[in-house]
């Protein structure tokens, strides 16, 4: 294939490129991302015997922790089999689960105006108790098994269920906080905001060890091959018929919702 690439005077080397973008789900509605929907695009792009790396643009607001690490793991493992680097670049955002794929390349780059890091867990809920009290509404609740209930929206929450909440909390923070300092070692800056929840811009990012560099991929790419390099983009597929079925009805639209509400926690 080199030769051929010759006479036809396109010797540059092909890089493969996966854009990761959307809320981190699972299931396969929407522009949502989890393995199911990466894991086969990941697999075409680590097989590009000649390439010489392989990029990831990263535009993602978090969301599944389970998801996130699955994704980052498998995109681990593809690269040392392969023996490929691999490029990440964080466009808009890369944040809490965003910021977890990202962590699986080898160099992160940003843009200025990136939003990176979120290392943090976030749990939300509403409570109806006061709305049920007006309404005269009386709540049934049974379990069996004396902590089968975590949170009710619809019953006082107990000091003991907040308990346990915050320990699973804590400890899916720990794992996060893990993960980050196994990838990016010495360096992460020794500031205590890292693992707060706090979100950096793409430069100040880069002064605190979350990313490497300010670049775009096209840059970057010529930069470190070439500038006959060539990026093959790899696209991801998105919800297929049945998706389309159901959009039309509530459940997408609570569905988009909820993605909106998890981009709005960055102005976007």
């Amino acid at each position: 294939m080199q030769w051929i690439r010759k006479l036809t005077g396109r010797a540059g080397a092909i890089v493969p490129v996966v854009r990761l973008e959307g809320v981190i789900a699972a299931g396969g509605r929407g522009n949502t991302i989890n393995i199911a929907r990466v894991e086969k695009v990941l697999a075409r792009a680590f097989s590009f015997r000649h390439a010489p790396a392989v990029a990831l643009l990263v535009n993602s607001p978090g969301g599944s922790p389970v998801q996130s690490k699955l994704i980052h793991d498998r995109i681990r493992a593809l690269g040392e089999e392969k023996k490929k680097p691999v490029l990440v670049f964080c466009e808009d955002v890369a944040a809490s689960g965003g910021y977890m794929i990202a962590c699986a390349g080898d160099e992160i780059f940003c843009d200025p105006s990136s939003i990176l890091g979120s290392i943090g867990v976030i749990s939300a809920s509403f409570g109806f108790t006061g709305a049920m009290d007006k309404l005269g509404v009386e709540r049934r609740l049974r379990s069996a098994g004396d902590k089968k209930v975590l949170s009710d929206p619809f019953s006082e929450e107990t000091e003991e269920q907040a308990a346990r909440i915050e320990r699973l909390m804590d400890r899916l923070h720990g794992h996060f906080i893990a993960l980050v300092k196994k990838r990016r070692g010495d360096r992460l800056a020794e500031d205590e905001e890292l693992f707060s929840g706090q979100i950096f811009t793409g430069d100040e990012a880069v002064d605190n060890g979350l990313a490497d560099g300010i670049a775009d991929v096209h840059t970057k790419l010529r930069e470190r091959f070439g500038a006959d390099v060539r990026a093959r983009l790899m696209p991801v597929p998105k919800g297929g018929a049945l998706s389309k079925l159901i959009g039309q009805g509530a459940a997408s639209l609570m569905e988009e919702l909820e993605a909106r509400s998890v981009w709005s926690r960055y102005g976007l």
